[in-house]
């Protein structure tokens, strides 16, 4: 099947939708060795448009696995200096950041959990800038992806890789409204702003709490802080311009207060996180922590990430996405956060959104602390919904207000 067509329209959507690349800006694409074609039809797509230039941030699944099996020790304690400057300078420069997701869900599937963590907190603090702005969406950035065939004979068990990646290829596309009649740039415009007019209805209401019940057991109270804000769809850099951070993004999220998530939740679907697969999870919170981890599959990875620092152990966002929805109706897992967080209601454990607090952007670390904001050196997306989930709102006026009904919004 020829779909150079609907790749073009892909690569344009991720240019001019989601990272709005400016005349004169600097594009850093980081990508698989697997994808080149695609980093290069995006590349191509920039200059189009005007950009200054386009540098490349390559990765490897096999020599990453194997750096993690057989490298050194002590290399899990450092980043290198170069790879620092890199992501630093150029996000402190502003230019826009593409990231294209597409791994093996099981690529470190064996890897010792403490190089895991070692080799994050290394790369925070290297990357403190990076991260920092990016949180803070000091630049535009998007997260977006294509199928590989480890990844794709992993969504579509049972078939070969030639009709698992055409499959997928097929869900990727249905997913962020490619169709290959050029039109994807203005059909993500009117999306876009739909997502709006559910920000705006949300934002109105002043909500003090939410608290989310399902079968599966979840019992879960999130205060919400005082001035907090609902995004979604696409947000401001701070040059004012416009971006879309996931493409495809069906959410509408804000910050939780970091102190004030109390009860038990279930996950809904397995976590693709650090290359292993962890199912089953549950967490019980107290006074905003979690007090108690547990999962079927992969809770020492599980563990692991929660430990990263204090702020790993605590939520940093709320996000709202109808079950009903083109990615949910799919019934597809994706074994990809990308995708998969945009079939379902999630929640976040470690860093907040600093856009999810009234003037959040201008605010310092102990500003946003000080609001009631989580700050964590990671930020990792698990799924909570199903039908059956129901949210009812509090406001700070005393009202009650249903914000989900049998999985999909009632507002």
């Amino acid at each position: 099947m020829d779909m150079t067509n609907q790749f073009q329209e892909y690569a344009r959507l991720l240019i001019e939708v989601g990272l709005n690349v400016q005349k004169g800006q600097d594009l850093v694409i980081a990508c698989p060795v697997e994808c080149a074609w695609f980093a290069r039809l995006c590349a191509a797509a920039a200059y189009d448009v005007g950009c200054r230039e386009v540098v490349m941030n390559w990765r490897d699944d096999a020599l990453n696995r194997m750096k993690y099996l057989r490298a050194a020790d002590e290399v899990f304690d450092a980043t290198p200096a170069w790879q620092a400057e890199f992501l630093n300078g150029y996000a402190r420069k502003g230019a826009a950041y593409l990231s294209v997701s597409a791994s093996d869900p099981e690529n470190l599937k064996g890897v010792d959990p403490d190089r895991l963590v070692r080799q994050q907190r290394a790369g925070s603090a290297a990357l403190a800038d990076f991260h920092r702005l990016q949180m803070n969406n000091g630049f535009p950035w998007c997260v977006a992806s294509i199928p590989i065939p480890s990844w794709a004979v992993k969504a579509f068990p049972g078939c070969g890789e030639a009709e698992a990646m055409e499959k997928l290829w097929g869900a990727i596309f249905e997913a962020v409204r490619v169709t290959g009649d050029g039109q994807a740039v203005s059909r993500w415009q009117e999306h876009v702003d739909t997502l709006q007019k559910r920000v705006d209805t949300l934002n109105s209401l002043n909500l003090e709490r939410l608290h989310y019940t399902n079968s599966l057991g979840t019992d879960l109270t999130i205060r919400l802080p005082e001035g907090h804000v609902w995004s979604g769809g696409d947000g401001a850099a701070a040059t004012g311009q416009r971006f879309v951070a996931n493409i495809p993004t069906e959410e509408i999220f804000t910050a939780p207060l970091r102190d004030g998530v109390d009860g038990v939740v279930y996950a809904s679907l397995p976590l693709v996180h650090d290359g292993n697969i962890i199912k089953g999870i549950r967490f019980t919170f107290r006074d905003g922590r979690i007090v108690e981890a547990q999962a079927d599959e992969g809770e020492e990875q599980l563990k692991a990430a929660i430990s990263l620092d204090e702020g790993a152990a605590r939520l940093g966002e709320v996000a709202l996405v109808p079950y009903d929805s083109p990615i949910s109706n799919q019934r597809l897992l994706y074994y990809n956060t990308l995708f998969d967080e945009n079939a379902s209601c999630h929640l976040a454990f470690g860093q907040a959104y600093a856009e999810c607090i009234r003037g959040g952007e201008k605010m310092s670390k102990e500003e946003l602390l000080s609001a009631g904001l989580n700050d964590s050196i990671t930020h990792v997306d698990f799924m909570v919904g199903t039908a059956d989930l129901s949210i009812t709102g509090y406001t700070r006026d005393g009202r009650e207000v249903p914000i989900f009904v049998n999985g999909n919004f009632a507002l």
